[in-house]
C-alpha cells in the first residue's frame, strides 16, 4: 500500500529539519526546525546527535498525533558517518566535517588514498573525505579501530537508531569519502587499507527499506510497530531524485544550502578537475553524477552578515550595469577557486544596501556558472532550495549559462526526494515547475557575466 504521509529525518550542516511530505503531491504538509549546532568537545568538535534525537522523536510524536505516519525516511549532507561499538552506540562521537584536526596527519593518509580514477572523489581539507576522518580518529584514539564494530554513513547512523539494522547506502559513500568506487559500483580499495573492510557496514540503494520501527520507538512515539523505516540518501542526490524520475536528459539540478551542489545528468563529456572541487556524485540508483560545488550558503552569511538579501529591479540593472564584482572566493577551502582570496573590484557596497545583495547574487550565479561548465552542462538547470528566490541569482545564472532557469516548487527538493524512497522509486509525477528565467545573451546581464569571467581568468 503506498503511504499517504511520509516523514523525512533531514539532517543538513546549518539546520536539521523533521519534514512531513504528503505522497498525493509531494507537497510539504508540517515542518519542524533545529540549528545543527557544533559542540566543542571533547575530544573534538563533533555534532550534537542527542539533541537532534530528542528533537526528532519529539517530532514524530507530534506530526503523528497531527497527522499520521505511515513511513519514515532520512536524508542528511555528506562527509560524515558513525564508527558503532559492540553494544550499539557510538564509540566516537561524529566529527564536525570543517573541523582541521585530520590535516595533522595529511601526508600519512595521502600514502594511502586511492586515486581520483579510482574514486572520483578529490583530495578535500579538513574532515571532508569520509576516509580522512576515520584515519585521523584510529590515529588520536588508539582503542578506537578495536571499539569499532561497525562503520555506517550519516543517513543510516539514524536509520540504525530507529530499526536497529547497520548498512551503508551508496549516494554517501559516493560523497567524496574515498571509500567507495562509483565506476564499479563496488568499496574501494581503501577499506583495506585502512583495516575496516570487515567493520563497514553493507552497501545498499537507498530506496530499500532497512527495517521495521524498533517496538520502543513505536511506543515512545505513538507510531505503529512495524511502520517501515527507509534506508536514507544523501541530501544534494535526494534533491536531484525527482528530477532523475522525471525529466528526459540534458540538465542539470542546483541543489543550495549551505553547499551549492550543481549534478549534470546527460552532459557534454568533460575530464573532471579534482584540483577545483569537480566529484562523482552517486545517484539513488548507483549512477555516477559529474558534479562540481562550493560552500554558496556560508558565503552568503559572510557578505551578508545577517542582512536581508533582498533588492530591486532598478538595483539589478545598477550593479549589472556599473558594477562592482564580488570576485572569488570568498570561502577558499572548497569550489572551483580554490586558494584565491575576495576582492571587490570597484567600490565594495555599504553593508546593507540592495547593491552589495545585488552584486552577491550576480557573483553565487557566476560561481554556479563555473560548476556547470565543469560538469559539462547541457539544457535546463533547475534550482532547488533557498537560492530559488533570489532574482539577482537567477537572472544572472541564466544569463551567464544561456541556459534556461526553472525554479523548483517547495521549500526544498530534499524532503520530496527522501519521501519518494518510500514510493519505491516510481514515485508520483513531478510537480510543474515553478518560475522560469529565460536567458537573455545580449542583455547587461550577459555583458556583466563576460566580464567577470575576463577578471576571474585575469588573476
Amino acid at each position: 500500500m503506498t503511504p499517504a504521509h511520509v516523514a523525512v529525518i533531514d539532517v543538513g550542516k546549518t539546520n536539521a529539519k523533521l519534514v512531513l511530505v504528503d505522497t498525493a503531491d509531494l507537497s510539504e504538509i508540517d515542518v519542524v526546525t533545529r540549528p545543527n549546532i557544533v559542540l566543542s568537545g571533547p575530544p573534538y568538535p563533533h555534532f550534537d546527535v542527542d539533541g537532534h534525537w530528542d528533537f526528532v522523536l519529539d517530532g514524530l510524536g507530534r506530526f503523528h498525533a497531527k497527522h499520521g505516519i505511515d513511513a519514515i525516511s532520512v536524508t542528511t549532507h555528506g562527509a560524515s558517518g558513525a564508527l558503532i561499538g559492540a553494544d550499539g552506540t557510538l564509540a566516537a562521537p561524529i566529527l564536525d566535517y570543517e573541523q582541521t584536526g585530520p590535516d595533522e596527519v595529511a601526508e600519512d593518509y595521502d600514502a594511502i588514498r586511492p586515486n581520483f580514477k579510482e574514486t572520483g572523489s578529490p583530495r578535500l581539507p579538513g574532515g571532508l573525505n569520509l576516509g580522512a576522518q576515520i584515519h585521523w580518529q584510529f590515529f588520536k584514539d588508539r582503542g578506537l579501530r578495536e571499539r569499532t564494530q561497525s562503520i555506517v554513513t550519516y543517513p543510516q547512523y539514524w536509520g540504525h537508531r530507529l530499526t536497529g539494522v547497520l548498512a551503508s547506502d551508496v549516494s554517501s559513500l559516493g560523497c567524496h569519502t574515498d571509500l567507495w568506487n562509483p565506476f564499479e559500483r563496488r568499496f574501494s580499495s581503501l577499506i583495506d587499507r585502512l583495516s575496516i573492510a570487515e567493520k563497514v557496514a553493507p552497501a545498499r540503494t537507498s530506496a530499500e527499506v532497512l527495517g521495521p520501527l524498533l517496538p520502543e520507538i513505536a511506543t515512545h512515539t505513538g507510531l505503529r510497530e512495524g511502520t517501515p523505516v527507509h534506508c536514507g540518501i544523501h541530501d544534494s542526490n535526494a534533491s536531484l531524485l525527482p528530477h532523475v524520475m522525471r525529466r528526459k536528459p540534458p540538465f542539470s539540478v542546483v541543489s543550495t544550502g549551505t553547499w551549492v551542489i550543481v549534478m549534470t545528468m546527460g552532459g557534454a563529456k568533460v575530464a573532471l578537475d579534482p584540483a577545483r572541487d569537480t566529484l562523482v556524485n552517486v545517484s539513488a540508483f548507483g549512477q555516477p553524477v559529474p558534479s562540481a560545488r562550493f560552500m554558496g550558503g556560508r558565503e552568503f552569511e559572510l557578505i551578508l552578515d545577517r542582512y536581508s538579501g533582498d533588492c530591486d529591479e532598478t538595483a539589478l540593472a545598477r550593479v549589472a550595469a556599473d558594477g562592482p564584482m564580488l570576485m572569488p572566493a570568498v570561502v577558499p577551502e572548497s569550489g572551483p577557486f580554490q586558494g584565491r582570496v575576495a576582492r571587490w573590484a570597484g567600490s565594495e557596497p555599504g553593508t546593507g544596501s540592495a547593491e552589495r545583495a545585488a552584486s552577491l547574487g550576480f557573483y553565487l550565479a557566476m560561481m554556479t556558472a563555473e560548476c556547470l561548465s565543469l560538469t559539462g552542462h547541457r539544457g535546463k538547470i533547475i534550482v532547488e532550495g533557498p537560492f530559488r528566490g533570489n532574482m539577482a541569482y537567477l537572472k544572472m545564472l541564466s544569463a551567464a549559462t544561456g541556459s534556461p532557469v526553472m525554479v523548483a516548487r517547495g521549500s526544498t527538493g530534499t524532503g520530496q526526494g527522501a519521501a519518494m524512497l518510500a514510493l519505491g522509486i516510481d514515485g508520483l509525477p513531478l510537480e510543474p515547475d515553478g518560475t522560469r528565467i529565460a536567458p537573455s545573451i545580449t542583455s547587461m546581464f550577459a555583458t556583466y557575466a563576460q566580464s567577470w569571467r575576463e577578471a576571474a581568468r585575469a588573476v
